[in-house]
């Protein structure tokens, strides 16, 4: 289950971002903290497992309320995984208290935004803590040496992804393609949009995205509402449907699709962004991916 709510202030700036540096207000605080509650209590009473990725439209982790319900919710025996999108400038001591065996975190580097060193203080108190995560970069041109320095400088356990600084056709040279894919072999993945229509996907069946209100969509990209979770059994709305969309470009999206078979190369971390550690020895499983992938691009 994909969870947004109304949350969408962020501390950066980033300049490709809409939500960078917007302020809520007091009372847009106080409804989403009314929704992530109303949220977590409906997590806590299903009798099914659940596995549960926040992917807020800004900063959450800087917020007390979120981590106070990661932490809830990890120590729930039916909860399964926890993950969360975040650029690791909240504390972090909170994780002190989870079941951190659960939690898996996509830790967003912004160059201009923080310090290196910052940045790589907290993934080194993420490493002292045990906790799974995985490290990114939107892959700007002007990253590029930030990208390479910043891989040199993480342990070598730690997946550095980079998400495509998707702006239109031509953006990449081949020579820009080849740099990045050095630093993330699954880069070309991403580049793409992948021609779904009339596909099916899991979205809808295995997972769904829900907002603060309760409103069930299949995923975050298909507008049409399923259900509602707060007025009906969430197991009623799931059932094999085929994507209506032409075509699919987002990560969290297209790793739902069967014919892409993403979890051959995730594994348990699918939710997290975290490849099987025995990906990268496995030369001929990284490049049968590979082929899936360009077989179903769009462009």
């Amino acid at each position: 289950m994909l969870y947004r709510g109304p949350l969408s202030s962020c501390n950066y700036a980033c300049p490709y971002c809409p939500f960078a540096k917007h302020t809520e207000t007091a009372a847009e605080h106080a409804a989403d903290a009314r929704a992530l509650a109303r949220f977590s209590a409906w997590a806590e009473t299903q009798p099914f497992s659940l596995s549960i990725f926040f992917t807020p439209w800004g900063e959450a982790l800087v917020r007390p309320r979120y981590q106070a319900a990661l932490t809830h919710l990890s120590h729930l025996p039916h909860i399964r995984q926890l993950a969360i999108q975040t650029n690791l400038s909240g504390s972090l001591r909170w994780l002190e208290n989870a079941e951190k065996s659960k939690i898996g975190v996509w830790a967003t580097y912004h160059p201009g935004e923080v310090a290196r060193e910052r940045f790589l203080t907290r993934c080194a108190e993420l490493d002292t803590l045990g906790v799974r995560y995985s490290v990114g970069v939107v892959g700007k041109k002007g990253h590029f040496g930030d990208i390479e320095t910043m891989r040199a400088a993480l342990p070598g356990h730690v997946y550095l992804w980079i998400n495509a600084f998707k702006v239109g056709d031509g953006y990449y040279s081949q020579a820009d393609l080849t740099r990045l894919g050095a630093v993330d072999p699954l880069f070309e993945v991403n580049t793409r949009r992948y021609r779904v229509r009339g596909m099916p996907c899991n979205a809808g069946e295995t997972v769904i995205s829900v907002e603060g209100d309760g409103t069930a969509r299949r995923c975050h990209f298909i507008e049409r509402p399923i259900g509602n979770i707060y007025e009906q059994d969430v197991r009623d709305l799931l059932r094999p449907r085929p994507c209506t969309r032409s075509s699919c470009e987002c990560h969290i999206g297209y790793v739902h699709l069967p014919a892409l078979d993403a979890a051959s190369v995730y594994g348990d971390g699918l939710l997290a962004r975290l490849p099987d550690p025995t990906l990268w020895a496995d030369a001929a499983r990284l490049e049968t991916y590979l082929a899936r992938a360009r077989n179903l691009r769009a462009n």
